[in-house]
């Protein structure tokens, strides 16, 4: 019997758009594919490992032609809108107060200042969860099974009665070794208002 959810935030609550943003990087950068270099520095970011202006200043060491100001348009480009009936499900959700609600996301300070600065019920959506777990504030990020376990140890949870709901297959793959139930949602085509009629087997 599920007790526990876990949510991922992009692409379950906040849209994303990430091959836009991934093709739109490649034109400004003007490179034909994304460094290693590139990808290292994005994950350290990712789990707090190195701070924004240090982020920031690799990027601007590394394509002089932007600005500052640029890349963290660039960076932010790929959030997109958090429509509000998800946070309408959300509170209907935690006013049953029949489960523990834990968001665990891959993210990183950029985006969530972006976010609390563009989503004005943010606040709002934050305080629905029992636990609200940020990459870049935990040290650790999807899909590797040290933040899993983290949350399982951290709340005493059995994984059999937790459902894990998140857009990327590596992140449901670790979640499925460790027994926890998954819900491996497809951006545009589902929907996670519609948890109770999708997954009704786990309820």
């Amino acid at each position: 019997m599920i007790d526990t959810i876990i949510f991922d935030f992009g692409n379950v609550f906040i849209n994303l758009n990430i091959e836009k943003a991934y093709d739109y990087a490649l034109k400004i950068f003007k490179i034909k594919e994304i460094t290693k270099a590139i990808i290292a520095t994005n994950d350290a970011y990712e789990i707090g490992a190195i701070s924004t202006d240090d982020f920031i200043k690799f990027y601007t060491d590394k394509f002089p032609h932007l600005t500052k100001f640029q890349l963290i348009d660039l960076w932010n480009i790929i959030l997109k809108d958090f429509p509000e009936y998800r946070l309408n499900f959300l509170k209907a959700l935690k006013a049953q107060n029949k489960y523990k609600l834990i968001l665990l996301s891959n993210t990183n300070a950029l985006h969530i200042d972006w976010i609390k600065a563009n989503i004005t019920f943010y606040e709002d959506f934050k305080n629905c969860f029992d636990a609200f777990y940020l990459s870049h504030e935990i040290h650790l990020r999807k899909p590797n099974t040290d933040i899993f376990e983290f949350v399982l140890n951290t709340h005493n949870l059995n994984p059999k009665n937790c459902l894990f709901i998140d857009d990327n297959a590596d992140n449901i793959e670790t979640a499925k070794h460790l027994n926890i139930n998954t819900w491996h949602i497809t951006p545009y085509k589902e929907d996670v208002v519609n948890l109770f009629s999708t997954k009704k087997e786990l309820f």
